[in-house]
């Protein structure tokens, strides 16, 4: 009985640290910091027309189209 008092307390309190571990990292941008979030560097694919070649190619290979934003192979099955 002792043993899995212990194992529950284990798991809330690891529980608990993951949630303010994970809301520690959250914060609010202000108005001046959002020009350097904004950055071209910030972004996930900083050169649009790469990208879009990218997946041109990808799609291509895979026969499918639009999975790479959304779920589902593109089997038209959603």
């Amino acid at each position: 009985m002792k043993n899995t008092t212990m194992v529950r307390i284990g798991k809330a309190s690891g529980v608990a640290v993951m949630c303010l571990a994970t809301l520690a990292g959250c914060t609010t941008v202000q108005p001046w910091e959002r020009g350097v979030l904004a950055k071209e560097e910030m972004s996930w694919s900083p050169n649009r027309l790469e990208s879009t070649l990218n997946g041109h190619v990808y799609f291509s290979k895979e026969a499918s189209s639009g999975g790479g934003a959304a779920a589902g192979g593109g089997c038209g099955c959603n």
